[in-house]
């Protein structure tokens, strides 16, 4: 079984960054991305990577934001800049195999992903 494990969590100040890591211990997946939680059950969805390469970002982040894997030991970074109090929250890796007839996106990996236990980000005015 595929375990997810988040790092890098924080504080810092609007118009700061912070750098996410997510490693994969026992297997791997070919999607896999990051959601964040605030308050509740909802999880929005921040980026996600596909194995082709592929990438698709959340609205609120698009430009400030950037997914990548590290083919060396597979590990997902989300490197976030110009962070804002709205960036607030626990972000959660995310993973899940895909089928030849789907695209990594967003909305494919919320349904049916495995998740880590999150790490905290917090971003002062």
């Amino acid at each position: 079984q595929v375990r997810l494990s988040e790092s890098g969590g924080g504080s810092a100040q609007a118009g700061g960054s912070l750098t996410l890591t997510c490693f994969a211990s026992g297997g791997a997946y070919d999607c896999m991305g990051w959601f964040r939680s605030n308050e509740g059950p909802l999880r929005a969805g921040i980026a996600v990577f596909g194995r082709d390469g592929s990438t698709e970002y959340g609205d609120s982040v698009k430009d400030r934001f950037t997914i990548t894997e590290d083919k060396a030991d597979k590990s997902l970074h989300l490197r976030m800049d110009n962070l804002q109090p709205e960036d607030t929250g626990r972000y959660y890796c995310a993973g899940a195999p895909l089928p030849s007839t789907r695209r990594c996106t967003i909305n494919f990996l919320r349904h049916v992903a495995a998740w880590g236990r999150g790490t905290q980000v917090s971003v002062s005015a």
